[in-house]
């Protein structure tokens, strides 16, 4: 007697906007991240020769560019206070905070959605 089987296959699907928005947490996170290295690095006054500080400076600079005439950088002891870089931050996380909710805010599924496959085999009889 031929004996059916079946199997259940059961995958959770992760929506694309929880991928979207962790993408944009990321980029932007990576972002904020260099530019805090960067306000640490002139705050305690580092080696601008140093090959680190010139990958941070150089890497940070350009999310730097539409900040930097805010304030202006105070001196002191050689070590410099960048508040255009504190100001940057903020608007970096504001502008990630405010593209991951209009990227929710655009699509109406927030779950993951789960889904399940079940496979027959056999001649569909039943075991006696």
């Amino acid at each position: 007697m031929p004996v059916s089987t079946s199997s259940v296959r059961t995958v959770v699907r992760t929506p694309m906007t929880a991928m979207l928005a962790r993408i944009v947490w990321l980029v932007f996170g990576l972002i904020e991240v260099l530019i805090a290295i960067r306000f640490v690095l002139k705050l305690l006054a580092a080696n601008a020769n140093a090959g680190f500080v010139q990958l941070i400076y150089g890497a940070s600079a350009m999310f730097m560019a539409p900040f930097n005439a805010i304030f202006p950088t105070e001196r002191f002891s050689g070590a410099r206070l960048e508040w255009s870089a504190l100001v940057a931050i903020a608007v970096y996380a504001l502008i990630a905070w405010g593209l991951v909710y209009l990227i929710q805010a655009l699509t109406p599924r927030r779950s993951a959605e789960t889904v399940e496959t079940v496979t027959n085999r056999g001649d569909g009889s039943t075991p006696k």
